[in-house]
């Protein structure tokens, strides 16, 4: 259960995404208090960024996905798919708006989105990469996000939206053993609870998509409801038994 709620912590995108620790989002003693240099958010080894974002997904889904790459004007295609998958490392900054890890420049977070996500939650992905490679604050990343849906620059959420979080290699929060393999689903629901989600025996968690805090509500004006929904699996995306391996 320890892990289920390390992995929530980190979702985000990305994420990464930890509801037990989630309150030192707004603590100052959160050892990320601002965005690390630029540098330090890329993967110098084009090679492997895209063999770590295929390994987000089984082989007979991520082979035939689209692989995007972090290049210093946002996110860009290194290869092109056929499947209507798109494959990613997500960063911290991928997560929700108020995680205390938001800025940590460690996060590598593999991802293997939908078709319906790759159309709906992708675009969200790309404009915050664009926005944090241009030195923006997050304050100006929540801004431009709002605007962006204002002016339907970015589409509704749509029915079925998921990824897998399935890499052995990820690096997913600071937390306990740093990685977990889950699948993600983001919906409209508002309760967790219509999915059972952390009621006892279930399997299932939810965390909000854009603010963990619930003082950071008032934030969310402008903004769409997502919830997200995270199952833990007990393989990896190559057929190994999860453990405990990279703590």
């Amino acid at each position: 259960m320890r892990e289920n709620k390390i992995v929530i912590k980190s979702v985000a995108l990305l994420v990464l995404l930890g509801i037990a620790h989630h309150a030192m989002a707004q603590d100052a003693r959160t050892p990320y208090p601002k965005m690390a240099a630029i540098e330090q958010y890329l993967m110098a080894d084009r090679d492997a960024e895209i063999a770590l974002a295929r390994s987000a997904a089984p082989d007979s889904i991520s082979r035939d996905a689209t692989i995007v790459v972090l290049g210093r004007q946002g996110y860009e295609t290194a290869v092109q798919g056929t499947n209507g998958f798109v494959c990613m490392v997500g960063r911290a900054w991928g997560a929700a708006f108020d995680w205390a890890e938001f800025w940590n420049p460690k996060v590598r977070a593999a991802s293997c989105l939908n078709p319906q996500a790759a159309r709906s939650i992708l675009p969200i992905a790309y404009l915050r990469a664009k926005m944090v490679m241009a030195g923006r604050s997050k304050a100006d990343i929540v801004s431009a996000v709002k605007a962006a849906f204002e002016s339907k620059q970015l589409p509704d959420l749509e029915s079925g939206a998921m990824d897998y979080m399935m890499s052995k290699s990820s690096y997913l929060t600071d937390e306990g053993a740093h990685n977990l393999p889950h699948v993600m689903f983001y919906t409209s629901v508002r309760d967790g609870k219509d999915w059972g989600a952390g009621a006892t025996g279930s399997p299932v968690l939810s965390s909000p998509y854009w603010f963990f805090e619930p003082k950071e509500q008032r934030e969310m004006k402008g903004l769409p409801q997502i919830l997200v929904f995270l199952v833990a699996v007990t393989n990896w995306s190559d057929g190994t038994p999860a453990g405990r391996h990279n703590e």
